[in-house]
């Protein structure tokens, strides 16, 4: 079930659906694909129109759902959906405009055309459809300023572009890894693909964030660094890159206010674009306002919907604000979605320790795919049961392999245990390793039980972040 109560569906809303390839060549996939996403970013450009991103709307590949089933998981009225058919050097694409709620079709086209160049006869037909929803969906128009294409309308660069985009949704470590591979291969085959070096570094910024440990983190981040420098150098109105430069410096420098500015030129460049609304709503919860942040991720969900990596960060404002059932369907959502990214089992052992459940919270702990997030998970939920013995050795377990990496958490357990010493140490010792997971601090429930300790206001002055906050502290 999704984790927040369905909103009423905008009249002024379309999800783009995979074209179909009905080539004989199977590997004419790119093609149809590339066809659909440049859909997206064009419709993406009108005012007032809701547009569902790729990462979404590319789960329905072949699907059976009905569209009204389809339309209400992404929460829109209309779908576009069609095939793609190649022939020699002719090419056949058909499109249809659907009512989402009873299948019914308000508009359809089939174009032939020579395949000459792929690029040009894309922007064809995405024109020719953009106009022909603009006239049906739409009062006004916009222009398309953003594009993911190599510069060198390489196919193949693009083919592996697309590929990474396909593996970075996923979230998990090993497709996280894979993505960086399919951006860097994007980036080796035109080395001017500004887009392409952007994702790889957003990527490389997010596993160091919530996969690698120790040594390999510093390594990763000064590679993001240098990726984002060249995307900025090569496209400095890519909204991308303004956004991998925000994560940077959120995650790396540890600057919480630097990231605004980045942010802000993101949501100019691409109004449309969920993944800067994501961004802002991780500044709003570290700066203390997560009722905003909830409404900023909330609007990024909206334009998709089927993101797990989202909802798990749903889950933590929702649970920092003390709605636990609903923070965690969102977890449950995101486990749903992806049940090999970590994040969201980690989620729900969270919130089952708020709650005060230590069977549950174990349960899920266990359930945390091997790894890091795994043994955090399960120190938190056993500081919560009754036996003291495994309590214990769970921590200094977590201690011996993670005190250079996720000290942050280590001071989270010891609020669990109700040692203020030790949970001022630890953080101490988060900002000497440099450990983002500080940026949780101001709405995390475990930490604010403390937040009238005069050591709260001081560290939160040593590291930037404000004392004032609308999230609920743990009793």
């Amino acid at each position: 079930m999704p984790p927040i109560a369905a909103q009423p569906i905008p009249a002024k809303s379309i999800a783009v659906l995979p074209l179909t390839n009905e080539s004989r060549d199977k590997d004419q996939q790119y093609f149809s694909d590339g066809l659909s996403e440049n859909l997206i970013t064009a419709l993406s450009q009108f005012p007032g129109l809701k547009v569902i991103s790729r990462d979404s709307s590319f789960r329905f590949r072949n699907s059976n759902d009905s569209s009204a089933t389809i339309g209400s998981r992404l929460g829109v009225a209309h779908l576009l959906e069609g095939s793609v058919q190649r022939a020699g050097s002719e090419v056949r694409i058909s499109v249809e405009l659907v009512n989402a709620a009873d299948g019914s079709a308000l508009w359809s086209h089939a174009y032939d055309r020579p395949y000459q160049d792929l690029f040009a006869l894309q922007d064809a037909i995405t024109k020719a459809v953009a106009l022909a929803l603009k006239a049906r969906l739409l009062d006004a128009g916009g222009a398309v300023t953003q594009s993911d294409r190599p510069p060198s309308g390489s196919l193949g660069a693009y083919n592996a572009y697309l590929q990474g985009r396909f593996y970075d949704q996923r979230g998990s470590e090993t497709a996280l890894r894979q993505a960086i591979a399919k951006y860097a291969e994007a980036a080796h085959l035109d080395p001017d693909y500004a887009a392409a070096y952007a994702s790889e570094a957003r990527t490389l910024t997010r596993l160091a964030g919530f996969y690698l440990g120790g040594a390999e983190i510093p390594g990763a981040y000064a590679q993001a660094r240098t990726l984002t420098n060249t995307a900025l150098r090569l496209d400095p109105d890519l909204a991308e890159a303004h956004l991998s430069n925000a994560a940077l410096i959120i995650n790396a420098d540890l600057d919480w206010s630097g990231a605004g500015p980045e942010i802000r030129r993101a949501i100019e460049l691409a109004p449309g674009d969920p993944e800067a609304f994501f961004s802002l709503s991780t500044t709003q919860a570290f700066s203390g306002h997560v009722e905003s942040a909830l409404g900023s991720i909330q609007q990024a969900l909206a334009k998709n919907p089927l993101s797990a990596f989202w909802h798990d960060w749903q889950a933590s404002y929702l649970g920092a604000l003390g709605r636990f059932d609903a923070a965690e369907a969102a977890a449950r959502h995101s486990i749903n979605l992806e049940p090999q990214e970590t994040l969201g089992y980690r989620d729900l052992t969270f919130i089952e320790v708020l709650r005060g459940n230590a069977t549950a919270a174990l349960d899920a702990a266990q359930q945390t795919p091997p790894g890091r997030n795994h043994d955090i998970a399960v120190a938190w939920a056993l500081q919560i049961g009754s036996n003291r013995k495994a309590a214990d050795a769970a921590l200094q377990s977590l201690i011996a392999r993670h005190a250079g990496d996720s000290s942050y958490q280590i001071a989270d357990a010891y609020a669990l245990r109700r040692d203020p010493d030790s949970v001022f140490k630890w953080l101490d010792q988060a900002w000497a390793n440099r450990d983002n997971g500080i940026q949780y601090l101001t709405y995390d429930p475990l930490i604010l039980r403390y937040r009238h300790d005069p050591r709260f206001a001081a560290f939160c002055k040593k590291v930037g972040l404000p004392t004032t906050t609308d999230a609920k502290a743990l009793p």
